[in-house]
This record gives structure tokens, sequence and C-alpha cells, in this order.
């Protein structure tokens, strides 16, 4: 961190760049996709999951996975993130 506070919840300046499929955003498989949709909206993993029809912990996979393709730290990040990636993710 650079000591002003400011960047605490911005990812780094290549999210995007990490797991890149070549058009400027990061390669998500289909299920990320949704979860991210999920995240998004503010869903728990609990409800992503019954949302899905998939296990919580199955869900917990995929944003530990989605945050390393993201470059992010916590789920609020990749929420910020995916707001930018809105049309990628719609």
């Amino acid at each position: 961190m650079n000591g002003t506070g400011h960047d605490a919840c911005r990812p780094s300046r290549d999210a995007t760049a990490a797991g890149s499929d070549g058009e400027g955003g990061p390669h998500l498989t289909p299920t990320q996709i949704k979860v991210l949709r999920g995240v998004h909206s503010g869903l728990l993993n609990k409800q992503i999951a019954f949302d899905l029809g998939i296990a919580e912990a199955t869900v917990k996979v995929h944003m530990t996975a989605l945050m390393r393709k993201l470059n992010v730290r916590n789920r609020t990040q990749a929420a910020v993130v995916a707001q930018s990636l809105t049309m990628q993710i719609s």
C-alpha cells in the first residue's frame, strides 16, 4: 500500500491483465460469471449457491479463482471490478 489509504479498495492497474483473453478483460468460466453476477448483486455465498444449485463450498472455490483472476483481495473489490465489466457479464 502507498500509505495514503486511497487505494485500499482499488484493484491494481493491471487487474484485467490477469487471466486475460486478449480482449482486455479476464477470461472467466460461465459459472464464474454467474458467481460474479451474484456478488455484484450483493448476494451472500449461500444465496448464490442456492440460485445456481451448487454447494456453498463450490461458490467459495469459484470466488477464490475469481479474486485471483481479477487481482483483487476481497468480494467488495470483486464487485467494483464487476461493475466495470458489466458489458461483458450481462
